[in-house]
């Protein structure tokens, strides 16, 4: 049986695919002990991507394939731009001095601006397989752990509970499925030049993420 494109790219990864879904972030965020300075600084950093992430799949939709492809990847859409922005914008609302004005004297770290510029960089200029390989980096790893820590997860304070949730559960799993379906018959289309390009994209994309995690804990 031929191994799917999506399982090649991650099987490519490594050991870095398995740092970031066991990484400490997802184990003390679902254990509600989470450090709430480490989570604010990864909160504030994280909705620094929405816009490229709202570009990101906007470009995969505008390029898939079909109509079929597209519906989706519409759907989706609609609950990044809805739900998960409301969850960021309770959770501003909660967390210490975190008013819109206070985190605006914040800068971007240096993770967030490449992250920033990888998702803008495929959106613009890329092929579809190449957008789509940052997208499955970046849903099919959450989901990864988000489904190993659910089980455990500690449901006293949204702020940690709700973050596990949108990235487990029957809808999210059929989303990852979605995206890895459309990389995975981009995989039988596409030539040696084009699954490179995409290879390197998902490696990119999997070494911001754990030093997205990283950079968390940096100088606590």
């Amino acid at each position: 049986m031929t191994k799917q494109f999506t399982e090649e790219l991650r099987e490519a990864a490594g050991e870095q695919w398995d740092r970031v879904i066991n990484h400490r972030f997802t184990t003390e965020l679902a254990s509600g002990k989470i450090d709430r300075n480490v989570l604010k600084k990864y909160l504030i950093q994280d909705h620094r991507f929405l816009d490229a992430f709202v570009i990101l799949l906007s470009s995969a939709i505008a390029k898939a394939r079909s109509l079929d492809d597209r519906i989706p990847g519409c759907q989706f859409l609609g609950l990044i731009t809805g739900k998960e922005n409301t969850y960021f914008e309770r959770s501003f609302e909660v967390l210490p001095r975190c008013s819109k004005e206070e985190r605006a004297k914040i800068p971007d770290e240096a993770v967030t601006v490449n992250f920033v510029n990888l998702m803008k960089e495929v959106s613009y200029g890329g092929t579809l397989g190449e957008i789509l390989s940052v997208l499955v980096v970046a849903e099919w790893s959450y989901l990864s752990w988000g489904e190993k820590v659910l089980p455990t997860t500690n449901r006293d304070d949204f702020l940690t509970y709700e973050w596990v949730d949108l990235h487990s559960g029957d809808y999210f799993n059929g989303v990852v499925a979605y995206l890895r379906g459309l990389l995975d018959k981009e995989g039988t289309l596409i030539d040696d030049e084009g699954k490179a390009k995409c290879k390197a994209a998902f490696l990119r994309a999997i070494q911001l993420e754990e030093d997205f995690l990283e950079m968390a804990y940096a100088g606590e």
